[in-house]
């Protein structure tokens, strides 16, 4: 997968050349470029057809233990000799820092595979065009009182980089995203709801198709019509797939280096610590093909590896870059920059087996606010949703907010789904907690 762009090495080399023979001690450069089409359309007309072309050059140079950092996006020789000459002079004006430095060359990836990520889509503008008005036909098709429209958007973009740093290594390949979206409005009795559904991918192949885009779009919009509030009560929540990644993204904030070091998580000290129920496990997987989130290293050339970051419910691993893995005493985990596909696996329940465990609750499907301590823990967001009562919906909830402590929330985890959302750097099914606050009349 280390498949390197000659013109980006070059000017990487460039860089790093130039870092050294003015004065820096080390020095580390990442040179991407990237190029896409984003069509839009509203009630069938074009609204915005969008190509982009974008290079970056980034370093950053160390004066012993002095960094500074710099960017341009012109690879003239001129331009890259002033981005350098800024990056020293930051550095020789900065307090040291004795954590700071390129990452352990131990660490450094050097195995590369392939993880199949990139596939560009030969798509002209009048396809792009056509399948937008596809997807939001389809969403206006499926009621009468879906009335109004955002617009359907199709994108294509790719990307390549290479990262280079002055203890020789060199690692880089090029990456594609692929994307269909749409959002619409349903109507009735005066009131209005919107909702939207999206699909993306590194293939357009492994997209859903622009008519099923719309049209889950267009139910997700319908089945929230007639949403009223509720009484404030406490009561089992139920949080929908893409709602429950961004849980799991809690605990990942709440577990990454910054937040540690800076004393700033609920999570301190907690590896080794049950966090969640013993059921539970987190695993990181970065060497999935065509993974959003895969890749054999780092923002630092560091090697990424498959691990279990909790296990039985228990924290075995932290996310950590090289910088706050030695402000911790500790060493990087391939994090600079994020984590690699997280994988929670499922409990063996489908979405109507947690509707039915649940019971009486709310079924959440938009989070509304950020509303979270990761200090504390404390969290509380205003929701939307549906309420449950023997196992089956009910009727739309909305105007409520949920709130609770994650402490408590990822104890309390009763249950996984096997509808997992796979959209993203983070692949689990809805999550059922055993109890929350629900405020509402």
């Amino acid at each position: 997968m280390n498949t390197l762009d000659p013109v980006l090495q070059s000017i990487a080399s460039q860089v790093l050349e130039l870092a050294l023979n003015q004065g820096a001690t080390a020095a580390e450069t990442e040179v991407s470029e990237g190029t896409g089409q984003t069509v839009s359309v509203r009630q069938g007309e074009i609204e915005t057809l969008e190509h982009n072309r974008d290079r970056d050059i980034g370093v950053t140079v160390f004066v012993g233990q002095r960094r500074g950092n710099a960017s341009t996006s012109d690879t003239a020789p001129a331009s890259l000799r002033q981005a350098v000459e800024k990056a020293l002079n930051i550095a020789r004006f900065t307090a040291e820092d004795d954590c700071a430095g390129l990452a352990d060359p131990a660490l450094l990836a050097r195995e590369f595979p392939d993880l199949d990520l990139f596939h560009p889509w030969d798509l002209t503008p009048d396809a792009a065009v056509a399948m937008a008005q596809a997807c939001e036909a389809a969403a206006l098709a499926v009621d009468a009182r879906i009335r109004n429209s955002e617009g359907a958007s199709v994108s294509t973009q790719t990307s390549r980089f290479v990262y280079a740093n002055s203890n020789g290594f060199v690692g880089g390949y090029p990456g594609s995203r692929q994307s269909v979206s749409c959002t619409v409005i349903a109507e009735q009795d005066g009131a209005m709801q919107r909702d939207y559904w999206y699909s993306t991918a590194r293939a357009a192949e492994d997209l859903e198709a622009v008519e099923a885009v719309g049209r889950r779009a267009g139910e997700r919009s319908l089945r929230r019509l007639g949403a009223r509030r509720i009484a404030t009560t406490r009561c089992p929540v139920l949080f929908d797939a893409p709602l429950a990644a961004g849980l799991i993204g809690s605990f990942v904030a709440a577990v990454s280096g910054g937040s540690l070091y800076r004393k700033s998580s609920f999570l301190l000290d907690s590896l080794g610590s049950q966090v969640f129920p013993a059921f539970m496990q987190i695993e990181e997987r970065p060497f999935i093909p065509r993974g959003l989130a895969s890749g054999a290293f780092d923002q630092e050339g560091v090697a990424t590896r498959e691990r279990s970051v909790v296990r039985d419910g228990r924290v075995e691993g932290y996310f950590l870059s090289s910088y706050s893995a030695r402000k911790l005493g500790m060493q990087s985990t391939g994090n600079a920059g994020g984590s690699h596909n997280l994988i929670v696996p499922s409990t063996g329940e489908d979405f109507a087996g947690l509707l039915r465990r649940m019971g009486t609750g709310l079924w959440v499907t938009e989070l509304l606010g950020h509303g979270s301590n990761l200090v504390t823990g404390d969290y509380s967001r205003g929701a939307a949703g549906f309420w449950v009562e023997g196992g089956e919906v009910k009727h739309p909830v909305e105007e409520i907010t949920i709130a609770g402590n994650l402490r408590d929330m990822f104890a309390g985890i009763v249950a996984v789904g096997s509808d997992v959302e796979t959209r993203g750097s983070r692949r689990v099914g809805s999550i059922l907690v055993s109890e929350m606050t629900v405020a509402g009349d």
